[in-house]
């Protein structure tokens, strides 16, 4: 037990500075060439604290333990959504723009509700994962669409006061991503490698350990950043990082571990798909409610996971 627990933990490790050296190497780059802050912060930066869910999703699917690989997807976004979301809410009350509530939050229950429609027959095939990729790049470009036509002086301005364009060599932003994807690697490579492990000693699923243990790790970068935003009173960044870190998990990390090969949904139950549901559907009143997050709507959303995490596992 010890073993595997050190495994996790080393692979944790791992994971999170992986996608830290990948970030910032891609978007120090990206900047260094030219492209404009608003692009950058919106899908390198965005889309870079979800680097770990889709490593760990794609290594599980290769190594034909699609369990953990549907598990983690789905854990994720359970934690994203109750964990993360209450956390930041308990440290600041969490209020939104509105246009966050009209656009983003509702493109995440539907895509929530079409995963669930998928696994329903226990399978989620090569053809409902290549529809997930493409529905991904439709979200992408109908984002980042409407930002460039409006906003875009605004918001590159806003994004130039986070990412500065850097001096430094091109070459060495390379070996930071090169770096950043061989942590991610080894970390995914571990963490699999030691949950199956675990799972077997507690005698529980693998989905279960997907569920929980992977899903909670992989997730440690969208908690970083959201806890950080909450603390500087940026709620925007907070609710934005979990609202896209959820549509990015659901239609690009599930899709592209479908695409290698078909996913069962073993040991996946209708308590775990109803939970996510759940989640996903109470953001939209909680968000609607003033454009606000309050701390008992926090607080209700940690109780929500304390009480799955508790019908989970064996007693």
């Amino acid at each position: 037990m010890v073993s595997s627990l050190s495994l996790i933990a080393g692979s944790l490790v791992f994971l999170y500075f992986g996608a830290d050296l990948l970030v910032k190497g891609s978007s120090k780059l990206a900047l260094r060439l030219g492209v404009a802050p608003l692009i950058v912060g919106l899908t390198i930066v965005a889309f870079g604290t979800s680097m770990p869910e889709m490593i760990v999703s794609l290594k599980a699917s290769f190594s034909g333990n699609s369990a953990i690989s549907l598990g983690n997807v789905l854990g994720s976004n359970i934690f994203n959504l109750c964990v993360i979301l209450g956390l930041a809410s308990l440290i600041q009350p969490l209020r939104v723009q509105s246009g966050l509530v009209r656009r983003d939050v509702p493109a995440m229950i539907a895509s929530a509700f079409l995963m669930i429609l998928f696994c329903i027959d226990g399978v989620f095939s090569p053809g409902e994962s290549l529809a997930f990729l493409a529905l991904f790049f439709l979200y992408t470009g109908w984002t980042l669409q409407p930002a460039l036509k409006k906003k875009e002086k605004i918001l590159n301005d806003e994004f130039r006061d986070y990412l500065v364009p850097s001096a430094g060599s091109p070459l060495l932003f390379i070996l930071l991503i090169g770096g950043g994807l061989g942590l991610l690697a080894a970390g995914a490579h571990l963490l699999v490698a030691g949950s199956i492990t675990l799972a077997r000693l507690f005698g529980v699923s693998e989905a279960v350990i997907g569920l929980t243990i992977v899903a909670a790790g992989t997730s440690l970068p969208e908690l970083a950043t959201s806890l950080v935003a909450a603390l500087k009173k940026e709620p925007d960044i907070s609710v934005g990082n979990i609202i896209g870190s959820n549509i990015f998990n659901t239609l690009a990390v599930l899709g592209g571990a479908g695409a290698v090969r078909p996913l069962t949904a073993s040991g996946i139950t209708w308590a775990d798909l109803g939970v996510f549901g759940l989640a996903s559907c109470l953001a939209f009143p909680f968000f609607k409610s003033g454009f606000r997050l309050s701390r008992l709507e926090g607080g209700l959303l940690l109780a929500l996971y304390a009480a799955y995490v508790a019908f989970l596992w064996p007693k």
